[in-house]
């Protein structure tokens, strides 16, 4: 009988050995697969930077989302919300750099700065 204690007691100690490796890996596994969404979904905001004229800001998407940025023009409002981009209202998106489509440029008004027409940037510049 002392025998069989022990061959039952090294087999019960082998499977919690089995058991808690087991369960270290699915850990492993789902922490890092919870990393892998999280950074997926990650999208990174600037802080503001100013001019005279306007206060701007970058956004840098991530690779997944980047895929939806349209190449062939600046994106409203309303599409770069649907892709995720998240800041309050009266954000423009308005330039597109080239070696980088993944981040998007954005700017807005100053409070109490009347911004320039197309019309009195030229003059200024003819002057």
């Amino acid at each position: 009988m002392g025998s069989t204690n022990f061959v039952f007691a090294r087999e019960k100690r082998c499977f919690r050995l089995l058991f808690v490796v087991a369960f270290a890996s699915f850990l492993t596994r789902a922490v890092s697969e919870s990393r892998s969404k999280m950074s997926s979904k990650h999208i990174y905001y600037s802080d503001k930077y100013f001019d005279d004229i306007y206060e701007y800001r970058h956004v840098v998407l991530p690779k997944d989302v980047a895929k939806l940025v349209p190449k062939t023009h600046l994106m409203s409002e309303t599409e770069w919300r649907e892709i995720g981009v998240q800041q309050s209202h009266g954000w423009q998106h308005y330039m597109i750099h080239d070696p980088e489509p993944h981040i998007l440029l954005f700017r807005r008004p100053l409070p109490d700065v009347k911004v320039p027409t197309k019309d009195e940037v030229d003059e200024n510049i003819m002057e």
